[in-house]
């Protein structure tokens, strides 16, 4: 098996990868922060790997791959320096935050000798495998409705929670849209079905944070419930990160003939139903178990992060490079997920006008789209944001929300 050189860039998510790379006939020859700390660390798991703090010297490292694992709001464009250099690139999610990221992705993965694929684990959970699973079998008849739900409150007068997921005012979680972090709702029912959302409306949850918590953001919505017409005619109900309820990420498809979802709150449970007269042969009709995996690799699975979906990315990902296989996550599956996420929120800003998908296999949809710089995050050099980023576009932080912030960000430093 041909062992594949992998740098990573960004070691606070990427770190996540080490033991899933070597399992998988990897070896990490670079690693790239800025956080010196962070790579003292990670030389404990990668020895021989070379450490830097440039990016320049990085990409310039011989490498076969790249897992992007940096800012949220950043991937796109050093995705792009990686496909011009035909290096493969693994890149965390989302793939663009721009409409006209998204075309330069696409333009520069059709020129590009290497592999783009997107790093969404998610659909590789044990209870959606087997909800794809079920839906290939064709048991569930032709796919009508399918839901997906990421919910990840948080408790908003945790001090360290809220440091470990901002670093400064600016931070791009700070302006996060609720519909932007879409692929984890969307991409394990796109997965499952095979269906393509092309029309996206959206309505946000307005919920304010508590006057005196220690969170600081410019965004008071809760969730947004976003909608989609699909290629097929089926319909999707989707959430992006919404916080509402207890934690957890629920997902369901109905067909024609029954329906199939992992239950709230019971581990990885998953409930098959049937129609009464429709139940296939040795089935019954409502079923209720834990599912297996079907994989000669289940003891790597389970020891892998994100219920196993991070193993599972990284052989899909080397399996591609070493067969010369197109990822089922490329880069047009990435950037429509994305584009659900960026007009669902214009959607959404709009009081739900729909919005058409664009296709950026199309040169005619990338055209369209190719100079919509719109962004509601804060600039890699301080540029103000160029579209609000909440429903309420006034909404900013209390005074008294951004001194508790300031007063922690100290406290710490």
């Amino acid at each position: 098996m041909k062992k594949i050189r992998i740098g990573i860039f960004g070691l606070g998510r990427g770190g996540s990868f080490y033991e899933s790379i070597t399992a998988c006939g990897g070896e990490v020859v670079a690693l790239c922060d800025k956080d010196e700390k962070k790579l003292s660390d990670a030389k404990g798991h990668c020895p021989e790997a070379e450490c830097f703090t440039d990016f320049e010297e990085f990409i310039a490292c011989p490498m076969d791959a790249v897992l992007l694992a940096n800012y949220f709001t950043q991937h796109a464009e050093y995705a792009v320096r990686f496909l011009e250099k035909n290096i493969n690139v693994l890149s965390e999610c989302t793939s663009n935050v721009t409409m006209a990221q998204g075309v330069s992705l696409v333009r520069a993965a059709e020129k590009s000798k290497a592999i783009y694929m997107l790093a969404e684990n998610y659909p590789f959970m044990k209870f959606n495998q087997e909800i794809k699973r079920v839906c290939d079998g064709g048991t569930l008849g032709k796919i009508l409705y399918a839901e997906g739900e990421y919910n990840h409150p948080v408790d908003f007068y945790d001090g360290e929670t809220c440091l470990a997921l901002h670093t400064t005012q600016e931070h791009w979680r700070n302006y996060l849209p609720r519909t932007y972090y879409i692929t984890h709702s969307l991409a394990p029912i796109m997965h499952a079905t095979g269906s393509k959302p092309v029309r996206v409306t959206a309505m946000p949850v307005f919920s304010p944070l508590p006057e005196d918590c220690c969170f600081s953001r410019y965004v008071g919505d809760i969730a947004a419930i976003i909608t989609t017409l699909n290629d097929d005619d089926s319909v999707f109900k989707l959430t992006g990160c919404s916080a509402f309820g207890a934690h957890g990420n629920s997902y369901r498809v109905c067909g024609t003939n029954g329906q199939i979802e992992n239950l709230r709150g019971m581990d990885e449970k998953v409930m098959l139903r049937y129609n009464s007269w429709q139940i296939p042969e040795g089935m019954e009709e409502i079923n209720c178990y834990e599912p297996e995996w079907h994989s000669e690799d289940a003891e790597e699975a389970e020891n892998a992060g994100h219920g196993g979906g991070d193993y599972f990315v990284i052989k899909k990902f080397f399996n591609c490079i070493r067969n010369g296989e197109k990822p089922d996550f490329d880069v047009y599956f990435a950037t429509r997920m994305a584009s659900v996420a960026i007009l669902g929120h214009r959607s959404l800003m709009e009081k739900g006008v729909p919005y058409d998908i664009p296709d950026f296999s199309r040169e005619e949809d990338r055209a369209k789209y190719e100079n919509d710089t719109l962004t509601p995050f804060v600039g890699k050099n301080g540029e103000a944001p160029t579209y609000p980023c909440c429903s309420r576009p006034d909404y900013v932080p209390t005074e008294k929300q951004r001194e508790n912030f300031k007063k922690l960000i100290e406290k710490n430093n």
